[in-house]
């Protein structure tokens, strides 16, 4: 445990040492994807940066963090339900209140969104999924102005044997300018602000954040001494600091990357391209070599036009081969099992069609969906630590601005409702289509009336696809009205056929005349008394 003088920087630089076997990791998973993503400590803005030779790697970084963003954001959808405790609705007993709830619950869940969509933060999160499959961690702070992002290199962490995080402190370095100029001045006086500012160009500031029973501690340092409105304490759960980790390990502070999983491919990759790349090169280089003992000159043929006629001798001149055609085609072919093993493990929309003339189109869907679905291990994480601190934290915010209401939060409490879920029910979805063809088709359009409760089958479908089936499906009240009223306007014509033409006059007369002294009632009843 830190001692209580311990100062921000001293345990930035304490914490440093246990983080150091998966920083450098994570670097080396980012020199085969994504470079610059997790550069070295020794790297700076100018230092050229190394491409890697193959780019599986970086493709399907950006792609799996594409899969990612679209599954844990949907544009344009809620990723997560407010929902109410059942014992508090039993207790209540009313289905009118929990309607109204329901209601409310919905319009707070479209402000969040709305302010969700507006925002810039699927840019950062985007940066952040990239950083998650790379180096394994990331941290996140969602402030009033927006999300930040500090990758593995700027920022330490510890948890409990449980997983939970207690204690971070990250590392930034700014212009001295960005400072206030009365703190500014103090921290000058210092006799090695010179030497720890590098000539007064950058300076290093340290941010502690500690749990502190169910509030979270925050405070800033510079240079040993604490910045000027900078203490201060979040609640457990909305804190604005949120860790991330891809993979968790009992026991270990630091999670794992995605790329870690297949960096001996990756290695293997980038070795066999590079080989081939060179190779390549060496081969396309064309030397036409000509016998210094023969009757042939070189000036001869380096100086002949096309279709031009020489004196010599074909003998005389030959071309420089390599002769390593075979060696380079075991390379190939090494390389592209390697490629499409890459590809099936970041869900390249290459690796689902396989090589062949006849394709169907059920096929693709099926092997899509077979990839996909190992998607299912990466979601149930990162919805526990990242979709739903993410969602109390904006929420909070809302609150906290007046723009939204409070709620209880021992009552109302959010759920997610895409990533697994939205996997399970999807899969439910395909079984029930699956199911009501084969029906169809084995017993005929008949058995589905007969043996199908069609309202439930619609319900369950719309259930699947994440449409809230309230309001707009006709309940079985509803459907029974409408065909009483339809088998009464049957029988009504049919009495007004076989009665004849004159029985319908009178009907219709008598029709009129009760519309009209329906009307006439309504106009007294508008009459004020003692007019």
């Amino acid at each position: 445990m830190p001692s209580s003088h311990e100062t921000a920087e001293a345990r930035y630089q304490h914490l440093k040492s246990d983080r150091a076997p998966y920083l450098r990791r994570a670097e080396d998973a980012a020199k085969l994807t994504l470079p610059m993503l997790v550069p070295s400590e020794t790297t700076t803005k100018v230092t050229k940066v190394v491409t890697p030779y193959q780019g599986v790697g970086a493709r399907g970084v950006n792609n799996l963090a594409s899969k990612l963003l679209m599954a844990l954001l949907p544009p344009n959808a809620a990723f997560f339900r407010l929902h109410v405790d059942e014992f508090v609705l039993e207790a209540e007993g009313s289905e009118e209140l929990k309607t109204e709830l329901e209601t409310a619950l919905g319009k707070i869940e479209r402000a969040i969104m709305q302010e969700i969509e507006v925002s810039s933060d699927r840019v950062a999160i985007f940066e952040a999924l990239k950083h998650l499959i790379v180096g394994g961690n990331a941290l996140l702070y969602v402030g009033d102005k927006g999300v930040r992002v500090f990758h593995l290199g700027r920022y330490v962490c510890v948890r409990d044997p449980m997983g939970n995080p207690i204690e971070m402190v990250t590392h930034e370095q700014v212009s001295p300018a960005a400072l206030e100029p009365e703190f500014l001045a103090k921290l000058q006086t210092k006799d090695d602000y010179k030497t720890r500012t590098n000539g007064d160009k950058v300076i290093n500031i340290f941010t502690h954040i500690k749990r502190d029973g169910d509030q979270w501690r925050v405070y800033q340092e510079c240079l040993g001494e604490k910045v000027p409105g900078t203490t201060g304490s979040h609640p457990l759960d909305t804190s604005p600091w949120i860790p991330l980790r891809f993979s968790r390990i009992d026991g270990e502070d630091y999670g794992r990357g995605y790329v870690e999983e297949y960096l001996g491919d990756l290695k293997s990759l980038e070795g066999l391209t590079k080989a081939v790349v060179d190779g390549s090169a060496a081969a396309a280089k064309v030397l036409i070599l000509v016998n210094p003992n023969g009757v042939t000159r070189s000036d001869t043929i380096s100086k002949a036009p096309n279709l031009a006629v020489r004196e010599g001798n074909a003998e005389d001149v030959s071309v420089m081969q390599l002769q390593k055609f075979h060696d380079f085609r075991t390379a190939y072919e090494a390389m592209q099992r390697i490629e499409q093993r890459l590809e099936f493990a970041f869900l390249l929309n290459t690796a689902v069609q396989r090589n062949g003339e006849r394709v169907t189109a059920e096929e693709i869907r099926y092997m899509a969906g077979e990839l996909e679905s190992t998607l299912g291990g990466l979601y149930s994480i990162l919805s526990q630590e990242f979709q739903l601190k993410y969602v109390n934290r904006r929420r909070h915010m809302l609150t906290r601005d007046g723009r939204l209401p409070e709620l209880p939060k021992d009552i109302v409490k959010p759920s997610i409702v895409t990533g697994l879920e939205a996997l399970g029910r999807g899969h439910d979805r395909n079984k029930l289509v699956a199911f009501l063809g084969t029906l169809a088709q084995s017993l005929g359009p008949e058995a589905l009336q007969a043996f199908i409760h069609t309202d439930e089958a619609i319900a369950r479908l719309a259930v699947s696809d994440g449409i809230d089936p309230l309001g707009l499906i006709k309940s079985k009240e509803e459907i029974a009205a409408e065909q009483q009223q339809a088998q009464q306007q049957a029988q009504m014509q049919q009495m007004m056929a076989a009665a004849g033409p004159e029985a319908a006059k009178q009907a219709g007369g008598m029709f009129q005349r009760g519309q009209e002294s329906q009307a006439l009632e309504q106009q007294q009843g508008e009459v004020p008394d003692g007019s």
